[in-house]
C-alpha cells in the first residue's frame, strides 16, 4: 500500500520508476504447458524470484526464491557481473536473468556469483558447486549440461553437478571466453558470448581480447583511499577489442570460425537453431556493409547467405537474422524507403508498417512488433503493435492503443501491453488468440495519471507529447519545459502511461512540458532516422525548436520562459540548446552529457559521424565543447545545471568536467552537481529522489520573473 505522505520523487525512486513487482523476462514452453517469468514480491522489492505459470489452469507457483537459496545472505557481485548489469541497465537484484533448456524443464541462473538450477515442473531449485564467480549460465537444449563463464573461462558442468571442466581458458589477462565485449553489450544489444548447438554436443563461443583497447581509469574522488578502476574503453577512432569465434565440442574439439575479420570486425548477431547452419551477422567498422554468413561447424568455414550495403549505416534489430523452420532467411531490411520484413527472397510487408523487431518465427507466420510506416494512411503516434505476418497478409494481435510486445511458444502468446490510460504493463496470456490468464503484477500504482496529448508539430510533423498541469484551466501562459531524449534508439513519445510520469510531475509544478521526437529518433522511417548522418547537433536541435514554436500556436506557452532537461543524449541536446539557441532556451539541466564526441564509443559514434581521424571537422561541429557559443560574448548567458555520476563508465565524467572548464574559461556561470559513486543509471534511491527535487529548484530559480527572484 502506498504511503500518501511520500512524495512522487521518493516513490518514483523507491519503486525504480514503478517497475519493481512487475512480471518480466517471459519464456513459453514449446508445448504451451508452462510460462516462466521473473517477478519481485512487491512494488518496492528489488529481489526477483523465478516463477512458473501452469496452463491451462492459470496457476502461478514459485520456482526459485533468492532469499531461500542464499539463506538470507546479502548478494555479492563480481566486477564483471556489475559491468554486465550496467550495460543492460539492470537495476534489480536477486535473479535478474535466467536461461532454460529447449523443453522449459530446466532453468539455470547465477545468484551472488554462484550457479543454481531449477526443475520447473517440480518447482525445486538447488546449487551446483562450481568455480566462480559464475556469469550467464545456460543449459544445453537437452537439459543434460550447463555452460557458464567464470574468471574469463567458458566451462561446462553436468546438470546433476558432475564433470565440471573448462572448454576454453584465457591465454592472458586481457582475454575472455563466452562474454560480450563492451560495444556489443552497450551498442549492439548482444549481451551473450556463447550459443549451444541444437543437438547439445558443442557450442559457438566468442573469444574477446581487450588488449588493443585503450585503458581508462574511473575513480571515486569522494573515496581517495580506493584504487581507481581500470577499464578498457574503445573511444571513437581508437582500437576495438579483437573478437574471434570458435566451435568448442564437449569432447574437447576446437575449431575457429573463419571470415574476413579485417573487413567485418563486428560480430553483431549469432543464431543457431535446428532449422539450419549457425548464422552470423558481421558488420564492417563503418557499419555501411554487412554479411549474413552460414557456418560449417565441422570446419569453421563460412559461406555468404546475404549481403547488405547502405550509404548511411545499417541498423541492427532484435530477433533477426534467423532461420525459419523451413530454412529460409528471416531479416529486417530498409527497402523502398520503408523498414520491411523479408523471408527468403520475399518482402512480406510494405511501407504501411515500420518493422521494429522479430518476436518469433513459426512454421506458418512471423510475429513482429511494428509501428506506423511512412506509407500508413494515418500515423498512430507513439504506438507499437504486434502483428502476425505471412505470405497471405498480416493480422494485428494487439487492439488497444499503446505500446505492445509479445513472447510466443506452443500456441501460447504472452502479450505485454502498456496503454496511456492504465498504469504499468499488463501481461495477458493468449492461447490461439484468446485470453486464458493474466500474470499478476505487484507494481505500485503511481497515484497519478498523465494529462497527455499526443500530437504532431511543425512542417515535418514531428511526433510530440504535451503534458499540462492537472489543475490548469488555460487562463495564463505557462513556462515551458522541454523534456526530450531526442536521439537514436530513444523514443520518448510513446502511447504509454508510466513513460510520462516524471514529465507529468514537472507539469504539476507549473510547467507546460513538451516531449518531441525529432529526426534521428526511432519509429518513423529509415530516412527519418538516417537524416542525422554527419549532422547530429544541428538537425536534432532544429527539430526541438520547430516543435516548440509549432505547439506555441495551439497551446498557452510562455516563450520567454523556456527550459530544457535531458540525460545522456538528452543532456547533450540540452547543452546544445542553451549554447547555440539562447534566443529560444533560457535554462538547461544537462545530465550525463556527451560533450566531446571523440570520447564516446566506436560503434555508436562512428555510425553517425564516421572516423574522427578522417572527419575531424564533423566531430568538431557536432561536439558541445568546441561550440562557438561558449566564447561569443555577444550571446546571452543561460543558466546551466550540469549533473554527472562520477562512477559512470559509459559517458565518463570527463565530458562534464571539460564542459565546465570551457564554460569557466568563457566566463559563463553554471552549476555542477557531481554524484559520487553513481553510474549512468542513477539507481540509488536517495540520489534519484533528490535529483528530481534539485532540478525543480534550479528550473524555478532560472525561469523566475525578476520580481519573483
Amino acid at each position: 500500500m502506498t504511503n500518501e505522505a511520500d512524495s512522487f520523487p521518493r516513490r518514483h525512486a523507491r519503486t525504480q520508476r514503478f517497475t519493481l513487482g512487475a512480471p518480466r523476462a517471459f519464456t513459453v514452453a514449446p508445448d504451451g504447458s508452462r510460462v516462466a517469468f521473473l517477478r519481485s514480491g512487491s512494488g518496492t522489492d528489488r529481489a526477483n524470484s523465478l516463477w512458473v505459470l501452469d496452463l491451462p489452469e492459470g496457476t502461478e507457483r514459485l520456482a526459485a526464491d533468492p532469499g531461500t537459496l542464499l539463506q538470507g545472505a546479502s548478494e555479492e557481485l563480481s566486477a564483471a557481473e556489475r559491468a554486465r548489469r550496467e550495460r543492460s541497465r539492470e537495476g534489480g537484484a536477486g535473479i535478474v536473468g535466467y536461461a532454460t533448456d529447449g523443453a522449459l524443464e530446466l532453468a539455470s541462473f547465477a545468484l551472488s556469483g554462484r550457479l543454481f538450477t531449477a526443475e520447473l515442473r517440480a518447482g525445486t531449485a538447488r546449487e551446483l558447486t562450481v568455480p566462480g564467480p559464475v556469469i550467464d549460465p545456460r543449459p544445453s537444449p537437452d537439459g543434460r549440461h550447463v555452460a557458464y563463464v567464470a574468471q574469463g573461462a567458458l566451462r561446462v558442468v553436468g546438470a546433476e553437478g558432475d564433470g565440471d571442466r573448462a572448454l576454453a581458458e584465457p591465454e592472458s589477462a586481457g582475454v575472455s571466453y563466452g562474454l560480450a565485449e563492451f560495444v556489443a553489450a552497450e551498442e549492439m544489444s548482444r549481451s551473450r558470448g556463447f550459443w549451444w548447438a541444437p543437438d547439445s554436443d558443442r557450442l559457438l563461443v566468442a573469444r574477446v581480447d581487450d588488449t588493443p583497447v585503450k585503458r581508462w581509469w574511473i575513480s571515486d574522488p569522494a573515496r581517495p583511499e580506493r584504487e581507481p578502476t581500470n577499464v578498457g574503453y574503445p573511444a571513437a577512432g581508437t582500437p576495438n577489442a579483437d573478437v574471434r569465434l570458435f566451435v568448442l565440442g564437449l569432447d574437447g574439439g576446437r575449431t575457429e570460425v573463419a571470415w574476413d575479420r579485417s573487413r567485418y570486425p563486428y560480430l553483431a548477431r549469432v543464431h543457431w537453431s535446428a532449422a539450419g547452419a549457425p548464422l552470423l551477422l558481421v558488420q564492417a567498422r563503418d557499419q555501411r556493409s554487412q554479411l549474413f554468413l552460414a557456418v560449417d561447424p565441422k570446419t569453421g568455414a563460412t559461406r555468404m547467405v546475404h549481403a547488405d550495403e547502405d550509404p548511411s549505416w545499417l541498423e541492427l534489430f532484435a530477433g533477426a537474422p534467423c532461420w525459419s523452420p523451413s530454412g529460409q532467411l528471416v531479416r529486417i531490411a530498409d527497402e523502398g524507403g520503408a523498414r520491411v520484413l523479408a523471408v527468403g527472397e520475399r518482402l512480406l510487408t510494405s511501407g504501411q508498417l515500420h518493422i521494429r523487431a522479430v518476436l518469433d518465427v513459426g512454421a506458418d507466420d512471423v510475429l513482429v512488433s511494428a509501428s506506423s510506416g511512412p506509407g500508413a494512411p494515418a500515423p498512430e503516434i507513439g504506438e507499437v503493435h504486434v502483428y502476425r505476418v505471412n505470405e497471405l497478409g498480416l493480422e494485428r494481435l494487439s487492439s488497444e492503443p499503446g505500446v505492445h510486445s509479445a513472447v510466443r511458444g506452443g500456441g501460447v502468446t504472452v502479450l505485454l501491453s502498456a496503454t496511456p490510460d492504465r498504469p504499468g504493463t499488463r501481461a495477458e496470456v493468449l492461447r490461439n488468440g484468446k485470453p486464458v490468464a493474466t500474470v499478476r503484477s505487484y507494481a505500485e500504482d503511481p497515484g497519478m495519471s498523465p494529462r497527455l496529448t499526443l500530437t504532431e508539430g511543425g512542417a515535418r510533423r514531428i511526433p510530440c507529447a504535451v503534458l499540462m498541469p492537472q489543475d490548469y484551466h488555460g487562463d495564463t501562459p505557462l513556462p515551458v519545459l522541454l523534456d526530450p531524449y531526442g536521439g537514436p534508439h530513444g523514443q520518448r513519445v510513446v502511447a504509454a502511461h508510466n513513460a510520462h510520469l516524471t514529465s507529468q510531475w514537472f507539469a504539476d509544478q507549473g510547467f507546460a512540458v513538451i516531449v518531441a521526437d525529432g529526426r534521428g529518433t526511432p519509429g518513423h522511417s529509415p530516412a527519418w532516422e538516417k537524416s542525422i548522418k554527419d549532422d547530429v547537433a544541428a538537425v536534432v536541435l532544429q527539430d526541438q525548436v520547430d516543435a516548440l514554436h509549432a505547439l506555441a500556436e495551439r497551446y498557452p506557452l510562455d516563450l520567454d520562459r523556456v527550459a530544457i532537461r535531458g540525460w545522456s543524449f538528452g543532456g547533450y541536446l540540452a547543452a546544445l540548446a542553451v549554447l547555440r539557441r539562447p534566443d529560444v532556451f533560457h535554462a538547461a539541466v544537462v545530465g550525463a552529457p556527451v560533450t566531446d564526441l571523440r570520447l564516446y564509443d566506436t560503434h555508436y559514434q562512428e555510425r553517425y559521424l564516421g572516423d574522427p581521424g578522417e572527419q575531424p571537422e564533423v566531430y568538431r561541429r557536432n561536439s558541445v565543447i568546441d561550440d562557438a557559443g561558449l566564447v561569443d560574448p555577444a550571446e546571452p548567458h543561460r543558466p546551466m545545471m550540469v549533473v554527472h555520476g562520477l562512477a559512470d563508465d559509459n559517458v565518463v565524467v570527463a565530458h562534464s568536467l571539460r564542459l565546465s572548464s570551457a564554460l569557466l574559461a568563457a566566463g559563463r556561470p553554471h552549476e555542477v552537481l557531481p554524484l559520487s559513486g553513481v553510474t549512468h543509471m542513477t539507481p540509488q534511491e536517495t540520489v534519484a529522489e533528490n535529483l528530481l527535487l534539485l532540478q525543480l529548484d534550479f528550473l524555478r530559480r532560472s525561469l523566475a520573473r525578476p520580481a519573483e527572484r
